[in-house]
């Protein structure tokens, strides 16, 4: 096995113990899945994945009662652009109560259990249209009824309604936190979960209602749109060299600590640079953009830091070459205020060490 194989397995080996065991991942019910559904809900980096037997009975399997998306019918009808569905008139979406993400991760309802749906994503808060004159009164039940009407008659079905479980919200919190708070409603809000099967992307539409307001969350499947480059270990010597420090290509799950497998080779690359230079002492440092709590910001991009660490370490590293810190939305190098700028914010960084 080649040395670089091998610091993969070293760094493979501690991702998938958990870098990060002080941010696990939500709970599954495992018991309400059905064996299709579990085997497709798995392919999420580990952060649902579901043992099956593989065994077991598979007349018995077939009955486990739960949500099977290829039992509902195909959509066909065109959507226009994202996300796909108009607020009602006399309505609008609350400014700095709404977010749309390229590429995210949202988690809905299905009847059963919770389904993880990773691509584009918009949530919106809604409330009433100051700008129309003659205002009426606010009514969540004219909104999501709106929505609902024009979601179904695009093809859509309504998988779930009423309250998300208890034994759930913990879960669904934990994926949604990045979302506006007014977009989700409250934890006991009525809710309503729709799924069109499409071709081009299954869409998932969630409304809530809120009395004060109205939530809307859209989720389309798409793939990643990869665009990081691997950073090979001259061009991190020659950035530690000019500026002292560089972004490094490693991404964690949503609100997560645990380093995804696709960033195991820029690991990889960061071992090899410090086996070349034995002299050579790094800041692992982790940084987020402003979205959520400051204080849940600062304590997620330690946690960041330290897993790269771990990795690092679990290479073969002496830890006394290294160390974490985490700096929350204190430091941003791009706009908060855009995507782009947001994700320029979330980023791990190798500070040389004097």
């Amino acid at each position: 096995m080649s040395g670089s194989h091998r610091v993969l397995a070293a760094c493979l080996a501690v991702v998938l113990a958990g870098c990060a065991q002080d941010t696990p991942a939500p709970a599954v019910d495992d018991t309400a899945l059905p064996v299709e559904a579990a085997e497709s809900t798995a392919v999420d980096a580990g952060s649902n994945a579901v043992d099956i037997d593989p065994h077991a009975d598979e007349d018995n399997r077939a009955t486990v009662p739960g949500f099977d998306i290829t039992a509902l019918p195909m959509s066909t009808a065109p959507l226009g652009e994202f996300p796909f569905f108009a607020i009602p008139a006399g309505y609008g979406a609350v400014p700095n109560n709404t977010r749309t993400l390229e590429f995210g991760e949202a988690v809905f309802w299905n009847g059963y259990g919770l389904t993880h749906v990773k691509g584009r994503v918009y949530a919106a808060g809604i409330r009433l249209d100051h700008t129309v004159r003659g205002q009426k009164d606010f009514s969540d039940l004219e909104v999501v009824r709106n929505l609902q009407a024009v979601v179904v008659a695009a093809g859509a079905v309504e998988i779930a309604s009423g309250e998300t479980p208890s034994e759930h919200k913990e879960a669904f919190a934990s994926v949604m936190r990045p979302y506006p708070g007014e977009s989700k409603c409250y934890h006991n809000s009525p809710q309503q979960v729709f799924v069109l099967r499409r071709e081009d992307g299954n869409v998932w539409v969630r409304t809530c209602r809120g009395r004060t307001h109205a939530g809307l969350i859209v989720a389309q499947e798409k793939a990643l749109n990869v665009t990081s480059t691997l950073l090979p270990a001259s061009a991190l010597q020659k950035a530690l060299a000019d500026d002292g420090h560089v972004a490094l290509q490693v991404h964690f799950g949503t609100d997560r600590a645990e380093i995804l497998p696709d960033s195991l080779p820029q690991i990889v690359q960061v071992v090899e640079l410090l086996e070349a230079d034995s002299a050579l002492a790094l800041s692992i440092e982790g940084h987020t953009d402003n979205t959520g709590d400051p204080a849940r910001n600062r304590s997620l991009s330690e946690a960041r830091a330290k897993s790269v660490v771990s990795a690092i370490t679990a290479a073969g590293i002496a830890s006394d070459r290294l160390e974490a810190a985490g700096h929350g939305d204190s430091r941003p190098v791009a706009d908060n205020g855009t995507d782009a700028g947001r994700a320029e914010n979330r980023r791990v960084e190798l500070v040389r060490r004097q």
